[in-house]
């Protein structure tokens, strides 16, 4: 069993804890020994990664649609990689202990909770309920996986 994450670990984990349980019926649970968020009582859309497996970086692992892992990488190999295990479906790693752009960090949770979230929780989403970063009021609307990261 993992200890929980002290020091910058711990607000790190606090201001994604902030933007995953803003989305409409998430839930945190362990999994693997880390906190992990699911859609519902459905599918994971968040796995939160501190130094797990001897990761150098903590990280949040996302589903991400089609192509998107390819380009993020491609665009920001300090920022984003390809987690073990989920990495061949098409996940993508975000580096979160080197500054992160926290927006963009909501954008591509909101992303990968549509990815996974029932059609319902969805239809709530759109119905005004969206992660707010904890360090901005103000939201990207592009995808965050466009040529143009």
């Amino acid at each position: 069993m993992r200890v929980a994450p002290t020091g910058r670990s711990a607000e790190i984990l606090a201001l994604l804890r902030a933007i995953c349980m803003a989305l409409p019926e998430a839930q945190q649970k362990p999994s693997h020994g880390e906190p992990t968020w699911f859609a519902g009582k459905g599918k994971v859309f968040a796995m939160f990664d501190d130094h797990h497996h001897g990761a150098p970086h903590v990280s949040v692992w996302l589903p991400a649609p089609a192509g998107a892992q390819q380009i993020l990488i491609a665009n920001d190999p300090e920022r984003f990689w390809r987690p073990p295990y989920l990495g061949h479906r098409g996940w993508v790693a975000v580096v979160l202990d080197t500054r992160p752009k926290w927006n963009l960090v909501a954008d591509l949770v909101e992303q990968g909770y549509r990815l996974v979230a029932s059609p319902n929780l969805v239809a709530k989403l759109e119905q005004g309920v969206a992660p707010k970063s904890p360090r901005t009021r103000s939201r990207r609307r592009s995808p965050p996986y466009s040529n143009s990261c």
